[in-house]
């Protein structure tokens, strides 16, 4: 079982630096822009004297993930909070589940990541049962994304309770459904061509009007990491197929998408997130504005 809250000091920076292949220039960048993050996140902890949820929105690619580690590292060894980083992606649909939505709702629901690809039942009761103040243990969903599959119960990460903080990171949370008429025009060719009816789009739509405002009703605060624009997170999805075939070596090509299929996948995700990109950073309490290499250019509040 995970025993969050570990040993203080400066040591865990550059552990935390091997563990994500990262350069110094991370850790430079972070003591300028997340390090002060991480203080406001503990002093509004310890201000609200109960276990608080902050909830992290960034694009496919925007370091959302690292930034989320970082956090939880930062505030257990230098705050000296108990904490649990969870993910939207934990709390997919089994791969079953997601076939039958395909075959009964639409195809293109075989794909993980829009709304109605979770598990929002499983979501929902996980971070109410984190946020519990009393003693016990959490069990933490784990997806196996090489199997597109939910791990066995067995291999859920335990975690002692209770907790002081709990981060929550996605690249679709906090945001709201469309108005119904925004649904009328194809964002791209994917719906244009593979869902010129609106089924998908609807069902995402009615999913994300239903299923996420209780998960988002537990959130304390609000962080972004914002993308310069939807064409830059398709860049930084091509960048990440690279650097995974480089590392993968021989045979990665099986295990890789090339350009086109690139391309298509990120479709899957860009009418959300271009809404995240024009109605969030104006509602979310931290956002950082990132260039295209992923630097912060600067913060708001």
């Amino acid at each position: 079982m995970a025993n969050y809250g570990g040993e203080r000091g400066p040591d865990w920076q550059q552990a935390f630096l091997r563990e994500h292949q990262l350069g110094a220039a991370y850790l430079e960048a972070a003591q300028q822009w997340f390090a002060p993050l991480a203080a406001r996140l503990a002093a509004h902890q310890k201000s609200a004297a109960r276990p608080v949820l902050y909830g992290l929105n960034g694009s496919q690619g925007s370091g959302k993930t690292t930034l989320v580690d970082y956090l939880r590292q930062s505030l257990e060894r230098d705050h000296g909070l108990r904490c649990a980083a969870l993910s939207l992606d934990d709390f997919y649909l089994t791969r079953a589940a997601r076939r039958t939505l395909a075959d009964t709702v639409h195809p293109l629901f075989a794909t993980r990541g829009v709304p109605g690809t979770h598990d929002n039942a499983l979501m929902l009761r996980t971070l109410r049962r984190a946020l519990s103040p009393e003693a016990g243990e959490l069990a933490i969903p784990r997806f196996d994304k090489a199997r597109d599959d939910r791990c066995p119960q067995a291999d859920w990460e335990r975690v002692e309770l209770p907790l002081d903080v709990v981060l929550l990171e996605g690249w679709c949370l906090g945001v709201e459904a469309q108005p119904a008429e925004s649904l009328a025009r194809p964002e791209n060719a994917l719906e244009r061509d593979e869902d010129a009816a609106g089924i998908w789009r609807k069902h995402v739509n009615a999913v994300l009007a239903r299923d996420f405002p209780p998960v988002y009703r537990l959130v304390d605060q609000w962080i972004m990491l914002k993308a310069p624009s939807f064409d830059c997170v398709l860049r930084w999805r091509r960048e990440q197929e690279d650097k995974l075939r480089q590392r993968l070596g021989p045979g990665a090509l099986e295990k890789t998408m090339d350009a086109a299929a690139v391309a298509r996948f990120v479709q899957y995700y860009q009418r959300l997130t271009e809404v995240a990109l024009a109605t969030l950073p104006s509602r979310v309490d931290y956002l950082y504005v990132l260039d295209e290499q992923r630097q912060v250019l600067r913060e708001g509040h």
